[in-house]
């Protein structure tokens, strides 16, 4: 199962989110039926973030927003989601060949960089 919540955030809350997110992440984690999960925001919209999460199976995504540690850092950070479905089957699946998926510049360029020749973020504070 696939879990896809995506958020509008300002720029200045962009830091506090960003932890908030990794932190929910970090709980989720800790439950029986994580697979993994990410933190990311749009390349080209700054203010548009999403996380994602994989779970076993539907019970088990259940099961872990149910804990007490979920209800105190997932569960709240979920609510603020934009209004959409958020739970996907998992259809079809392509696994890694190996090679990195990053770019090759991946360490040179930062987010923004490569929409213009100075984006500055809110991370280059």
């Amino acid at each position: 199962m696939l879990v896809v919540t995506r958020y509008r955030v300002p720029p200045a809350d962009a830091v506090t989110f960003r932890d908030r997110a990794r932190r929910a992440l970090e709980v989720l984690a800790t439950k029986p039926g994580w697979r993994g999960g990410h933190v990311g925001r749009a390349a080209d919209d700054p203010e548009l973030w999403v996380v994602s999460s994989e779970w076993e199976n539907v019970g088990s995504y259940r099961r872990a927003l149910s804990s007490y540690e979920s209800k105190l850092e997932a569960v709240p950070l979920l609510s603020l989601a934009i209004d959409e479905p958020t739970a996907f089957e998992i259809v079809a699946t392509v696994e890694s060949s190996g090679a990195s998926v990053r770019a090759s510049d991946a360490d040179q360029v930062g987010l923004g960089e490569a929409a213009a020749p100075v984006v500055p973020t809110d991370f280059d504070r």
